[in-house]
């Protein structure tokens, strides 16, 4: 089943079959449920009854991250599986498969994907098959007869797709970011912020979070650090997108080659434990 498609009274019918079922056979039940993080936290709670009695095995998919999107009496219930990101040489192969059906069921002439198109797609597809897949299948339906497939008509197939991610990379992408500045490394600073943009982060949280990298990494070592970022900030709410990615730009630039000081962050840290400490 999946939670794009159906609700909580599909699934509890779903599941009342399969009680059913198992009366009469002494079987249990698989349910796998795909996009589970669909059903809010409340909806959630439909399956822990059935859990508890095991009636059914409950398979739930997700491209979220668990901790955030279940709750936690589902979670108690359940063994978490992280499925990592395929590796460089097993999209190589993938690729070269798809090609190949590619060319049986729409006829093509033999294309000859070559190696280095191959690992090229592979890259870029930042260890997700269904992307690599997509590329070959953009790249191929963009050619005539008879044609080669070329790097240049990859490279024109992923100016039309775009990259996609979840909340977990969201925060690794703007953790990746915050060190970046913090290490006075502008070029990794311009590629995350690239990274972000191009997967359709909110530029306006972007330029929030470089104020806050103004005031928590460069501090005392550059007083003009802070002004420059909520400058960048207005003018993101002023011009907004495409635009606002250079004055993005220039920021994370500047943060990144500013002198870094914690000594007011790490200061007033000190005192808010002392007030803790304090406190009845």
């Amino acid at each position: 089943m999946s939670a794009v498609t159906q609700n909580t009274a599909d699934v509890k019918k779903a599941i009342d079959e399969a009680g059913n079922f198992s009366r009469l056979t002494k079987r249990r039940t698989i349910v796998f449920l795909d996009e589970i993080h669909r059903f809010n936290k409340a909806q959630q709670d439909i399956f822990l009854p059935y859990l508890e009695r095991g009636s059914i095995v409950l398979i739930g998919a997700t491209t979220e991250n668990p901790s955030f999107k279940l709750n936690g009496a589902l979670l108690s219930r359940c063994r978490v599986f992280h499925l990592s990101a395929l590796s460089e040489a097993d999209l190589v192969k993938i690729v070269e498969q798809a090609a190949q059906v590619k060319q049986v069921d729409l006829g093509h002439a033999p294309v000859g994907l070559g190696t280095d198109i191959s690992r090229y797609i592979a890259s870029v597809s930042d260890g997700d098959a269904r992307v690599a897949i997509n590329v070959v299948d953009l790249a191929m339906n963009s050619l005539g007869s008879g044609e080669r497939l070329e790097l240049e008509c990859v490279r024109r197939a992923l100016q039309r797709t775009h990259v996609v991610y979840g909340a977990e990379e969201h925060y690794d992408l703007i953790s990746a970011l915050h060190k970046s500045v913090r290490g006075s490394d502008a070029n990794a600073a311009l590629y995350w912020l690239a990274r972000m943009l191009q997967g359709g982060d909110d530029p306006l949280y972007i330029a929030r979070r470089l104020v806050r990298m103004a005031s928590e990494d460069i501090g005392l070592g550059d007083s003009h650090a802070l002004p420059l970022a909520m400058s960048t900030l207005q003018a993101c709410q002023a011009i907004g997108l495409p635009e606002c990615d250079t004055i993005l730009a220039h920021c994370a630039v500047y943060l990144a080659r500013a002198p870094k000081s914690v000594e007011s962050y790490k200061a007033f840290k000190a005192a808010k434990a002392v007030v803790a400490s304090e406190a009845p």
